[in-house]
């Protein structure tokens, strides 16, 4: 099986690559078209600002490639917010794989922003979150959600309700951080590689 990371401007890959090592799974990271095309599964992952992002994505030609995967595809962090349809951060025009925009948390008193730690999952419902049980924690570093919509498969609280997970066709997202998210985290990537 060949699984692929996409290599752009954004943080984090390292730690990616770390997780695939500890389950045993092999990968190639790379921005390279027919190379990311021709993979079984895809990771899209990300540390950084939207914008910014976006840009690299586009001067790339990644922005067109990646919405018309047919593989399975997994995004995280400011990877899923790139796969919505807007980020408020830096005003940015996403890829629109999934019908939610992304905002910036509200003020309100007692909460900081960034969402940084440690946070339950709640309302799974997807195959990729098979063993995964109701509550169990996970590792976000946010200051931007996708909010609740069709296309929720976890949610997570805080400051409000937002989407923890999106699923779409054979797009999949985690606004946290699996790599990083232990056990949990771990399963959830070997059920991706399995889908």
């Amino acid at each position: 099986m060949k699984t692929v990371i996409i290599k752009y401007n954004a943080g984090n890959v390292q730690s990616v690559m770390y997780a695939l090592d500890r389950i045993g799974a092999s990968y190639l990271l790379t921005d390279d078209e027919a190379e990311i095309r021709s993979a079984d599964k895809v990771i899209f992952p990300g540390v950084g600002e939207a914008s910014t992002a976006m840009a690299y994505l586009r001067e790339k030609g990644l922005d067109r490639v990646i919405p018309s995967l047919k593989q399975p595809v997994l995004g995280t962090c400011v990877g899923m917010q790139l796969l919505c349809r807007y980020s408020e951060e830096g005003d940015t025009t996403c890829m629109g794989v999934f019908d939610v925009d992304v905002k910036r948390f509200p003020a309100k008193l007692g909460f900081k922003v960034p969402h940084m730690g440690w946070n339950n999952l709640r309302d799974l419902r997807s195959p990729l979150l098979t063993g995964v049980e109701e509550n169990s924690y996970v590792y976000f570093v946010h200051s931007y959600c996708a909010g609740i919509c069709d296309q929720t498969i976890a949610s997570c609280s805080y400051v409000q309700p937002f989407s923890a997970m999106l699923h779409k066709d054979n797009f999949y997202a985690a606004q946290f951080h699996a790599e990083i998210s232990g056990n949990v985290g771990q399963r959830i990537l070997e059920n991706f590689l399995k889908l």
